[in-house]
């Protein structure tokens, strides 16, 4: 790895040595600005400068309306038929009309805002990096702190909704009310896009919510700090993610970028709407049929920057549901890319490996 290189070349950098001061901090990289600092430290150092000023192709996101998709059989198969395009194509598409009221979105992210933000003694109480599924928040920046090449500018917290809810007192205060009214509203959004995904498939619309996808649900709520040289390091770098759907809400900032067609593109906020892509675990199951994009965020001088994704898996708990690629979607011509594999495994060796630009599908095929 470049970064390793570039480490070799300066007899005083100890890598593993600054992650776990970095790591025992419990402050994350919102310690490190409010300490004022004016320079990225190296551990978040890039191997090469990101371009923050790429040209922007005029290329641009599918965006899918909700609306009447309940009462109006063609409007609905009109909206199937632009889930399985984007799909197709790009992995992902915003999503307007999807029945959140505007203020649950501005409280959810208020609430984020306000977790991390909080009194710092009181906030490192939930920092841990116990990901056995026994803790029901994980706080701490970096999940993959100690396996990735490069540490990226982002705190985050990860609570698991479902199965088994948590209990009120099990979540932060600053985002507890919301956390659980946010939850039950994307559940219902997300069985709805499992509806619309599996007659995109040409399945019967409970397929995929009967064979266990909506079963699982995390939320993460990250946190970008304000960046001194924003060219020099990533807010989360390129990678494809680790479920069957994510649902994200992202704030005015912006700085989400979608690999399409050999370029990275913008994906330009919009008021009140969310963007939904299409995970590893969705690929695997459709034999690639839907494709999980690659995709990362810059950092930003303008900040901080709060997204709220929410994943709909079991993660690290253990179920005896098996997954691979639905058998009515395979013929003599379309046989079976992928083995067959449990949802934790998948996990387990997705955060081992780490976001390291890779993608962890290759690791199950056939």
């Amino acid at each position: 790895m470049v970064t390793f290189a570039l480490a070799l070349a300066q007899p005083d950098y100890d890598r593993k040595a600054e992650l776990r001061a970095f790591d025992e901090t419990k402050t994350g990289v919102k310690g490190l600005v409010d300490a004022g600092i004016t320079e990225v430290p190296r551990i978040f150092h890039l191997p090469s400068p990101e371009n923050l000023n790429s040209q922007q192709h005029e290329v641009t996101l599918p965006t899918i309306d909700l609306q009447g998709i309940d009462n109006n059989p063609i409007q609905r198969k009109e909206v199937v038929e632009k889930v399985k395009d984007a799909l197709e194509s790009w992995g992902f598409f915003q999503l307007e009309n999807h029945g959140i009221p505007i203020n649950i979105l501005e409280a959810m992210k208020k609430g984020v805002k306000d977790f991390h933000e909080q009194d710092t003694e009181v906030k490192k109480q939930w920092y841990t990096r116990d990901m056995s599924g026994m803790t029901r928040v994980i706080y701490n920046s970096n999940f993959d702190l100690y396996a990735a090449p490069v540490t990226n500018w982002r705190d985050t917290f990860y609570c698991t909704m479902a199965p088994n809810p948590p209990q009120p007192h099990e979540l932060p205060p600053p985002c507890r009310e919301i956390l659980l009214e946010y939850s039950r509203h994307v559940m219902k959004l997300g069985v709805c896009l499992f509806g619309l995904i599996s007659e995109a498939l040409g399945l019967d619309p409970n397929h995929l919510v009967d064979i266990g996808c909506a079963d699982g649900l995390g939320v993460l709520g990250h946190y970008y700090p304000s960046c001194p040289q924003p060219e020099l390091t990533i807010g989360t770098p390129e990678h494809a993610d680790s479920d069957f759907i994510t649902i994200l809400l992202q704030d005015h900032i912006g700085g989400l970028k979608i690999f399409y067609r050999n370029q990275w593109t913008d994906v330009p906020p919009i008021p009140g709407a969310l963007v939904v892509n299409a995970g590893d675990l969705l690929q695997l199951i459709t034999n690639d049929k839907f494709v999980s994009s690659q995709h990362k965020v810059v950092t930003n001088k303008v900040g901080p920057r709060v997204s709220v994704a929410s994943f709909f898996t079991t993660g690290h708990i253990q179920t005896l549901k098996v997954y691979g690629p639905i058998t009515e979607l395979l013929s003599e011509d379309n046989p079976a890319k992928y083995r067959n594999i449990t949802v934790k495994e998948y996990v387990d060796y997705y955060r081992a490996k780490g976001l390291d630009g890779t993608s962890a599908l290759l690791h199950f095929m056939i």
